[in-house]
């Protein structure tokens, strides 16, 4: 039977209506996860999101709203946009595992703390490791690799920090995570999906190799509290 696709068009207000409810600052039309585990909020309805950012600020200081523009509140400055690439994949990727992949456990958490730090910090807050499962390649005793899953509603798993330390970039690492966690989520009776900057064109050309096609663009509105 096929699934409906309809919240992809929404992932983050139906992540937060779905799977990761528990987790949600709740504004009535606009919802934001909670600030440990996340930087992102959405809305529907054409809500007025003025005061819903106004509220949210007090609890962090920078944030993005995915989706439609939101309307700002008379003392902030206009956000900034970003541009995201949303795809998805429906078969499983035929690309070889040979190194050693490993579930990442709380007692991993300092070293999936400190790649993160190299390139993804804006993103991944101190509890986005619990939002799904996440997987790693450690070499020499140290964690050189990760992927994991973020977003989730009641179809789709979204994969996210796909990170390669800079040292061993090249290798592969990447596409034998991905090809994993890809499988991890079919396992789940889920479909996988990501996001990527539209400006991010190896990553972009990667994904494609893997086997993912891009479904739409998103805007990504970074807000920040007055200064």
């Amino acid at each position: 039977m096929a699934v409906s696709i309809d919240s992809l068009d929404n992932p983050v207000w139906f992540s937060l209506t779905d799977c990761h409810s528990n987790l949600a600052i709740d504004y009535g039309n606009v919802k934001f996860f909670h600030p440990d585990y996340g930087p992102f909020g959405a809305f529907i309805n054409n809500e007025d999101t003025s005061v819903a950012i106004e509220k949210h600020v007090k609890l962090i200081n920078n944030f993005f709203i995915v989706g439609d523009k939101p309307k700002m509140p008379l003392n902030f400055e206009e956000p900034i946009k970003y541009v995201g690439l949303q795809m998805i994949i429906y078969n499983k990727i035929d690309y070889p595992i040979t190194e050693t992949i490993i579930e990442l456990t709380a007692s991993h958490y300092d070293d999936l703390i400190g790649l993160v730090k190299l390139t993804y910090p804006e993103f991944f807050k101190p509890k986005t490791n619990t939002l799904g499962h996440y997987y790693g390649i450690y070499k020499n005793g140290k964690l050189v690799a990760v992927t994991g899953e973020r977003m989730q509603t009641n179809n789709f798993i979204e994969i996210s920090a796909v990170i390669t330390h800079p040292d061993y970039t090249g290798r592969g690492y990447a596409k034998q995570l991905i090809s994993h966690t890809v499988e991890g989520i079919f396992k789940q009776n889920k479909t996988p999906f990501l996001h990527v900057d539209e400006n991010n064109l190896g990553p972009i050309q990667l994904y494609k190799k893997l086997g993912f096609t891009i479904r739409r663009k998103f805007s990504f509105w970074k807000i920040s509290s007055p200064k």
